[in-house]
């Protein structure tokens, strides 16, 4: 006989889902299955039922959910389905399973029931900050930080350890590289094949090693008056993702993730949900959830099916509500639509609908190549609905300026195209994600850090150093939002990997920037205070940029941020000059005395006794310039970059 459809009603979730006190609901979506069976392991019980347990069986509904209620399973057991089909018969895991077992190992693992609602969230009231006043800090959990480990095998709760540090900086929101189970050792995440279980090589199980985390957690937790948590809160990679993300909100810090909605695997092994309901496997179209055409190594969805789009939709729905995620980082965009000429751009409008009416505040950030304006019109004028979208504008005239400049003081230097990056066509002030690194494009193998691209015979040298504060500082004083890639606050001058055995140098030089290395704490310092000057000055996050001043032969450009409020008003000037420029006349847009709030050339050599600047402040003289009324006379420190306010 059967399991019992007692509990079932339409609204079932997908999944197994407790109900208190009753017992476990398991509903999974196969259409072309012949059988479906669920076969569970009790907690801390040897031992699992028949495979084919008649018992153990569920029910077919009519549009392709199978279906069944257990009373005895509960939180903590394990399970597995056991799908037979006209392509044969095995063993699969649950698409929207919550977590997974460590033993014996990837892909041959378990599924384990959780309850969803154990874990004591102890920030109920964080507010996502808005849209323009983000500072966002990429990072990837395997490689950012692990204390006293000497490969990639970074720890969700090894981040813990650097929740303080993060907040120091100045930044306000973390985006983690995707997070969700990936079959090999190493990865940048991009070939998930579990969407709602969190990499396990992710999680730590040892209790000692878990006891000595709890003090730590407890100790932050403590700081902000929150009760303490038990070992079993932090106790599988569930609860120690979810014990992030708490204190990283406690902490004033949003959590973005990178989710991979294009494809899926590229090794997904014979239990994933690759041929869930075991077709034949000659033919990829009969794979369910996937279509025959690949990218990056994997599959693309088929989003012609409204189950595969609602697989999706749940997922980001699923870390919104269980996770409490504040947004996210959609991978590729560009390939969804591209793949799925008549689904894809649809599919798009439907997710970020969904998510918007579910969060109003998500941050829902779209990568598509090339950069295109309809990505973040609302879904009601055609548009895709999403609220940015990566731009690779600033990022790649910035870089190949940082380079150009690296050839010497007479080499050209185009600052009419980094005068031009600093608009963003058709695009508000908030629609754009900038950097200078992340970690496609500073990946070993591909381009240098920008302390390479700087100075590549010296990453440390005075050409190195002030060169990559140029680049740092423009990208936090520009239009945009800036996003920082780990490392680069302290001038981590090594190409990153995540397969840390073959590239064991590309790990992050915490050792460096600990021990007290000059040129990575002056660097910190500088990226520490600007990121605060930028969070707390309105004409930095302001809508309006006018680049009124570029002048390739200095290597100079000044451009003016401004807000509706005509009291809040920037002047940034940046140079790529190898000398010190003085009595260098630029045009100001209002008149009288503008002061000197920011100096990049002060961090050489914190506080550099031979800092260079403008006492303060200038006052602007009736003589115009640049096209502005105004105009003053000031000094320019070598390679640097000068904020004036007023």
């Amino acid at each position: 006989m059967a399991l019992s459809l007692d509990n079932i009603t339409p609204s079932t979730p997908m999944g197994a889902t407790i109900i208190p006190q009753t017992g476990t609901t398991f509903k999974v979506w196969a259409p072309c299955a012949l059988e479906v069976y669920v076969n569970i392991k009790k907690n801390n019980t040897a031992g699992w039922d028949t495979q084919k347990a008649e018992s153990r069986k569920l029910t077919k509904n009519t549009d392709g959910y199978w279906e069944g209620f257990d009373p005895d399973a509960g939180d903590g057991d394990e399970y597995i389905y056991y799908i037979s089909g006209t392509g044969g018969e095995s063993r699969k895991r649950d698409p929207y399973a919550r977590e997974l077992t460590t033993i014996p190992a990837f892909p041959w693992c378990n599924c384990i029931i959780r309850d969803p609602n154990s874990f004591p969230w102890q920030c109920v009231n964080f507010q996502t900050p808005k849209f323009h006043e983000l500072i966002i800090y990429q990072l990837h959990i395997g490689t950012f930080y692990g204390k006293d480990r000497t490969k990639g095998d970074g720890k969700f709760l090894d981040i813990i350890n650097r929740i303080e540090y993060l907040q120091s900086l100045g930044i306000n929101a973390i985006q983690f590289l995707p997070v969700v189970e990936f079959p090999t050792q190493y990865s940048l995440g991009y070939n998930g094949t579990d969407y709602y279980s969190p990499e396990m090589d992710y999680g730590i199980y040892e209790q000692d090693q878990l006891q000595n985390h709890l003090n730590q957690i407890n100790s932050l937790f403590a700081k902000k008056g929150c009760m303490p948590l038990q070992i079993e809160h932090i106790t599988g990679s569930m609860n120690q993702l979810k014990t992030l993300i708490d204190l990283c909100h406690l902490y004033g810090i949003a959590v973005i993730l990178d989710v991979v909605y294009n494809h899926a695997g590229g090794d997904f092994g014979t239990e994933s949900i690759w041929f869930f309901d075991k077709q034949p496997e000659g033919n990829p179209n009969n794979s369910l959830y996937f279509t025959d055409k690949e990218w990056a190594g994997g599959q693309g969805f088929a989003l012609w099916k409204q189950e595969v789009r609602q697989f999706l939709i749940d997922n980001a729905l699923f870390y919104l509500n269980e996770y409490k995620a504040d947004g996210f980082r959609y991978d590729e965009v560009s390939v969804i639509d591209h793949l799925n000429t008549n689904n894809g751009w649809t599919f798009c409008q439907d997710l970020t609908n969904t998510l918007r009416f579910t969060k109003a505040d998500v941050i829902q950030n779209a990568e598509y190549w090339p950069c295109n304006t309809y990505i973040v019109k609302n879904t009601c004028h055609g548009g895709a609905g999403f609220d940015m979208t990566q731009h690779d504008g600033l990022r790649n005239i910035v870089r190949n300026a940082i380079h150009q400049s690296s050839w010497g003081k007479d080499s050209n230097v185009d600052m009419g195209k980094v005068a031009e990056s600093l608009y963003h066509h058709g695009f508000a002030s908030w629609q754009t994600v900038n950097c200078v690194e992340n970690h496609d494009i500073v990946r070993a193998g591909r381009d240098n850090r920008i302390p390479a691209l700087a100075d590549s015979s010296n990453t440390r040298s005075w050409y190195a150093r002030s060169r990559s504060r140029v680049a740092t500082g423009i990208l936090l004083t520009a239009s945009g939002i800036p996003m920082l890639f780990m490392g680069q606050e302290f001038l981590q001058d090594k190409q990153w990997d995540d397969n840390t055995d073959a590239n064991p140098w590309s790990l992050i030089d915490w050792a460096g920037f600990e021990s007290g290395n000059k040129a990575m704490t002056d660097h910190f310092k500088f990226t520490q205070e600007l990121a605060w000057l930028r969070r707390y000055t309105p004409a930095l996050n302001g809508e309006y940029t006018n680049v009124f001043h570029c002048n390739n032969y200095d290597r100079v450009i000044a451009f003016h941020r401004w807000t509706d409020n005509s009291w809040n008003n920037a002047v940034i000037v940046a140079s790529l000059n190898d000398m010190t420029l003085h009595n260098y006349q630029i045009g100001f847009p209002l008149q009288g005395f503008w002061k000197e709030v920011f100096n990049s050339d002060v961090y050489d050599n914190w506080v550099n006794p031979n800092v260079t600047g403008n006492s303060g402040g200038i006052e602007t003289i009736n003589t115009g310039r640049d096209n502005l009324w105004y105009s003053a006379y000031i000094t320019i420190p070598a390679n640097s970059i000068l904020v004036f306010v007023k």
